[in-house]
């Protein structure tokens, strides 16, 4: 709905919220409604990157995509069996706080069936190696928004590397300016343009599983 797109947009919280509701209540597809706030979302960041928004933008856009997101989840939940999917370990890695591309891959990830669990920002290398040895996951997904979390994401590869488990698991990378070449440098196995290029990578890691 191009009105729901405008008005997360342009930061209109609670309208944003009713035409949520609405599409909803009125039987439309919850990934419709998803659909519409990748839509938005990829606008506010073209807006962040113009200069026009900044990040208080950003924190405020991130916060209407977790209201509408209480909203989505309850009707996309199917079976409980879905929720014994493969395991997705996810954080922000050292040095960067940035959450809102994380947040949204961590949503996209959960109603797509894989169990997620977000270590948070500013996670050192070796959080995320004694979380792989504990809850055994088939993918690790790591996100940076600042140019020197690239240099962070090598170190984290290196110590997953170091601890022996690198074998283990599928790591993706994702955020900001995240290419082929940082993905590269980094040592993972992929790079995810958005949540939706996440979700994927993740289904094709884990078929099967």
């Amino acid at each position: 709905m191009k009105q729901l797109v405008e008005a997360i947009t342009d930061m209109r919280e609670e309208e944003a919220l009713r035409l949520a509701k609405q599409m909803l209540d009125k039987g439309e597809s919850p990934l419709d409604v998803l659909a519409d706030c990748r839509q938005a979302m990829t606008n506010v960041g073209k807006k962040f990157e113009s200069g026009e928004y900044f990040v208080s933008e950003l924190i405020l856009a991130g916060e209407i995509l977790k209201s509408i997101s209480a909203e989505v989840k309850p009707r996309l939940k199917q079976s409980a069996a879905a929720q014994q999917g493969p395991k997705v370990l996810l954080g922000t890695v050292k040095g960067d706080i940035h959450d809102i591309g994380k947040d949204i891959v961590n949503f996209m990830l959960d109603v797509n069936g894989f169990q997620v669990t977000d270590l948070g920002v500013d996670v050192a290398p070796a959080a995320f190696v004694e979380q792989i040895k504990t809850l055994k996951p088939a993918v690790v997904a790591l996100s940076g928004f600042l140019t020197l979390s690239y240099t962070s994401m090598k170190e984290t590869v290196d110590a997953i590397k170091a601890g022996g488990v690198r074998d283990k698991v599928k790591i993706m990378i994702g955020g900001g300016t995240v290419d082929e070449q940082v993905c590269s440098y980094a040592g993972a196995d992929a790079f995810g343009k958005d949540a939706m290029a996440a979700v994927e990578l993740a289904k094709k890691w884990t078929e099967g599983k």
